[in-house]
């Protein structure tokens, strides 16, 4: 994994490269590269993976008379079967690179290349003679790539730090932004950087940009089409899948391990690996994060019946694996609050956000890769709205039904400047609308098949946001096996009736890796990322709180009222900020990252 950056038809000054490539030495800690050509300036700065000495980038190719420049994020998973169909069509290649591989397969097909590859990935490549720039992002999303638009020319990059980095460019906040970060937020609008004039490539998409113009094309979508295998036939093709989904992303030419939460998704790829690394004469390393005083302090509830330990040792006996286990302090969160919002460059999912930093940092010391099992609970139906029908029937984002407390928070002047609950409803609804389902489906079925959608274009993007700012903020790639698009495309037109088999979240997925797991650990019920329930984190966010309260020019304040900040400090809020996870304590801890965002990057409100 890397990052990428590029400056089109602007100037680009040693000085101005220099503090652009600062900005993503992080993601790329290993080395970094600067190409100039004709009209472009293109940065590389590299996260080592695979082939170290032929996989250096940027990267060229000359072919049938133009100059190919590439630089690329990301992995293919299907590298091999790509780089002999290009042998066979003449290509020839000097390593064993993945990079390699994309740079050809986008001189010999064009834009048709990304139907051709399996993997996360962001890239883009200069041709110097026709003075074009093409790019491209993965189907899920996984990894990130953004633009903006400036003074005549195209600024893009891995990170919205980078853009910021070139002198002309300030950190603005209009209202929509703003509506962002309060109504939304950790949730961003798909395509939007927040910041004014920050765009995203969505997920699926392609571009180019010649003559000053920017032409953006749709590749991939969810597509529904009629589902005509029984369930055991289903349930064997879910297996396949995932099982092959996993093993490609086993190619690694540096250590590589798994995270370990005993949950169904993160054993199911440990266990997997660990036989797949057996086979190769190693042991797997696997990890996992814990509180100081867990056991102490854990609360049942709703969405998080019990913890994790228990599982994990029951994993650690099944599957033979070096385990690390890594316990944080509540300080140490508290600790995180700006390097986290740093990382993202944007406020976060709170101390959800700082664990996963400080963890990433302390698998970093042992492996360069790990694989994560995020996104099976959005295309196997695992969240708890999928199942609860009051939430499920209702209008909005199943995850923050709270528009109303939200609205609260924003600054009078603010609030009457918009009209916060249509904006919310028009791209919930926009949402529902573009979700592709085949005419002559059932209510529910309809209803599911929006409930996938939306998961798949906002939920999932928030955690997958997430997972690769704060792995790559110490330079440690994640791989994230349930994002193969194969697993979406196929599960997508599955029955929800098969996906809640025995009434059970994830059940066909359960039932389709059976053998593979201790029964109790197969059949856990959904427990999300673990959080802290121990009341000193409260205590420190509410301190920092307070602290902010009593200063006269705090930059939160421009966005949020204070006084409905200090009835934060005392009231429990009825439905959770976002998600599963962000009660009381994490909703102040999202305050906290506002005012450090605002502060750090000097933020504008316009």
């Amino acid at each position: 994994m890397c990052a990428i950056a590029g400056i089109i038809g602007l100037a680009g000054e040693e000085p101005v490269l220099s503090k652009m490539l600062a900005t993503m030495s992080r993601r790329g800690p290993d080395e970094s590269g600067i190409q100039r050509a004709r009209g472009a300036t293109l940065l590389h700065a590299r996260l080592t993976v695979i082939d170290p000495d032929g996989g250096r980038q940027p990267m060229s190719l000359e072919m049938a008379g133009e100059r190919y420049t590439l630089i690329y994020n990301g992995e293919l998973y299907n590298t091999q079967p790509l780089r002999r169909e290009l042998e066979a069509l003449g290509h020839r290649f000097t390593g064993h690179s993945d990079t390699e591989v994309v740079l050809h397969a986008y001189a010999q097909w064009k834009q048709g290349c990304v139907e051709r590859f399996n993997g996360i990935f962001a890239f883009a490549v200069w041709e110097e003679s026709a003075q074009r720039l093409f790019f491209a992002r993965d189907r899920i999303g996984v990894k990130p790539l953004f633009y903006m638009l400036h003074q005549g020319g195209l600024l893009f990059a891995s990170e919205i730090k980078t853009i910021l980095a070139y002198p002309t460019v300030r950190a603005e906040l209009d209202e929509e932004g703003a509506a962002q970060i309060l109504l939304m937020g950790p949730g961003r609008v798909p395509g939007s950087g927040v910041f004014r004039g920050v765009r995203e490539v969505e997920p699926g998409w392609y571009g180019s940009y010649a003559l000053g113009k920017l032409h953006l094309s749709r590749y991939w979508r969810l597509t529904d089409r009629e589902h005509r295998e029984d369930f055991p036939e289903t349930a064997a093709h879910v297996r396949a899948l995932v099982t092959d989904a996993i093993l490609r992303q086993t190619v690694s030419d540096v250590p590589i391990g798994t995270f370990l939460s005993g949950g169904l998704d993160s054993s199911l790829i440990t266990a997997i690996c660990a036989r797949e690394m057996a086979e190769r004469g190693t042991v797997l390393p696997t990890f996992s994060v814990d509180y100081a005083d867990n056991d102490k302090y854990f609360v049942p509830n709703k969405f998080q019946p019990n913890s994790d330990g228990y599982y994990i040792r029951r994993m650690q006996e099944a599957v033979p694996t070096e385990h690390h286990l890594c316990v944080l302090t509540a300080q140490e969160l508290v600790d995180e609050v700006e390097n986290a919002t740093y990382a993202r460059d944007l406020p976060g999912m709170a101390d959800v956000d700082f664990s996963l930093l400080a963890f990433c940092r302390q698998i970093k010391r042992h492996v360069t890769v790990a694989l994560s099992g995020e996104c099976a609970d959005e295309i196997f139906g695992g969240y708890p709205w999928y199942r609860d029908p009051e939430v499920r029937e209702r209008d909005g984002f199943p995850w923050a039904q709270n528009t109303a407390e939200r609205l609260a928070l924003m600054q009078p002047e603010l609030r009457w400047k918009l009209d916060g609950a249509a904006f919310v409803r028009e791209h919930y609804e926009k949402t529902c609308r573009e979700s592709d389902i085949l005419p002559g489906t059932p209510p529910l079925e309809r209803r599911m098949k929006q409930m996938v959608n939306l998961n798949f274009r906002w939920f999932m993007q928030t955690l997958l946001d997430r997972k690769d700012r704060m792995s790559m903020f110490s330079g440690l790639e994640v791989r994230v096996p349930f994002c193969d698009y194969r697993i979406a495309e196929y599960l997508y037109g599955v029955p929800w009736e098969f996906k809640d088999y025995g009434g059970k979240e994830k059940g066909l997925l359960r039932y389709a890796m059976e053998g593979i797991l201790p029964q109790e650990v197969l059949w856990r019920k959904k427990s999300p990322y673990p959080k802290t329930f121990d009341p000193e984190y409260l205590r420190l966010v509410s301190d920092r709180l307070r602290a902010l309260l009593a200063q006269k020019d705090a930059p939160l304040f421009a966005l949020v009222s204070r006084q409905a900040a200090e009835h934060i400090l005392e009231a429990e809020p009825v439905w959770p900020w976002y998600g599963q996870l962000m009660r009381r304590p994490q909703t102040i801890a999202y305050l906290l990252q506002i005012n450090a965002w605002m502060t750090h990057y000097e933020v504008n409100p316009v």
